[in-house]
């Protein structure tokens, strides 16, 4: 899985950071994503679709492809 995240549509709601917390952190200046794993391991797959979902600003993209 390869993770996108598009710092300038985020809006800060900081599902992904609570989703996925492995993966995903918040700015602490903007609270804007920050995206710590871009390729994150399979125990990870899971949680980082359902953050994508839930992100209400669509500024994570997840692509099964490697």
């Amino acid at each position: 899985m390869r993770v996108e995240v598009d710092t300038g549509r985020c809006c800060g709601a900081g599902m992904c950071a609570l989703t996925a917390p492995a993966v995903f952190d918040q700015d602490e200046e903007a609270g804007t994503v920050l995206l710590l794993t871009p390729r994150p391991s399979a125990s990870e797959f899971a949680a980082v679709r359902e953050a994508a979902q839930l992100c209400p600003a669509g500024a994570i993209k997840a692509e099964d492809k490697a």
